[in-house]
């Protein structure tokens, strides 16, 4: 190593500063696809695997590890355009489990925008609202067309998969679904029992815990 190197190296702020020389300019496979990436950066898209995975349809034959290079050492110095985040699967999910009644104005104006962009999410919203109808309204009735409803839709096979598994004890659902009665309050006393359980866990033996469920 010559002197001047290491004076570059003792003197250089930042990494970069330290790859310095003839190399950095040498042409590589990549070159022909940065133009891409640096639009897709400009777009939004942070994620090296995605870019790799985009640019390699394309036909980029190397691997990740010099995308992801490029993203680390020149595009995360790049500003990206500031806007809305898009809402996260969780936040979705609860708009669509929660009656549109209950749910707040800018929910029900996101949740319009995602199922407006989205066939598969807003038939698999209409389903969800028609098997929350039936649970509500106890409507055990009408399971059996809503399972053949829900089991011919081809592009949800998770919410296919479900409905099917309705059939295995049809009668049992329908009853769930249709009377008053159910094991609401004995699995309130099991859950109690078990809280109580869990607090005394090493603590003191039978006895005691027959007294606390006792008096609780």
């Amino acid at each position: 190593m010559t002197l001047n190197t290491i004076l570059r190296f003792s003197r250089a702020a930042t990494a970069e500063e330290m790859f310095t020389g003839q190399w950095r300019s040498r042409a590589t496979r990549l070159d022909d696809y940065k133009p891409y990436l640096d639009q897709r950066w400009q777009e939004g898209c942070a994620n090296a695997w995605k870019l790799w995975e985009e640019i390699r349809e394309q036909g980029y034959p190397r691997g990740y590890a010099s995308v992801r290079a490029y993203v680390s050492r020149t595009l995360r110095g790049k500003p990206q355009p500031v806007g809305p985040r898009p809402p996260s699967a969780r936040a979705v999910t609860r708009w669509i489990l929660t009656h549109p009644d209950a749910l707040p104005e800018g929910d029900r104006l996101q949740v319009k925008a995602v199922l407006a962009n989205c066939p598969e999410l807003t038939a698999l919203a209409e389903h969800v609202r028609s098997f929350g109808h039936m649970v509500a309204h106890l409507q055990g009735d009408q399971l059996p067309t809503w399972i053949e409803a829900a089991s011919s839709t081809t592009e949800l096979p998770s919410l296919r998969s479900f409905a099917r598994h309705r059939e295995r004890d049809l009668d049992a659902v329908t009853a769930g679904l249709t009377l008053h009665w159910n094991s609401g309050v004995v699995e309130g006393h099991v859950t109690r029992i078990k809280m109580l359980k869990r607090q005394m866990f090493g603590r003191a033996g039978f006895e005691l815990l027959h007294k606390r469920v006792l008096l609780a």
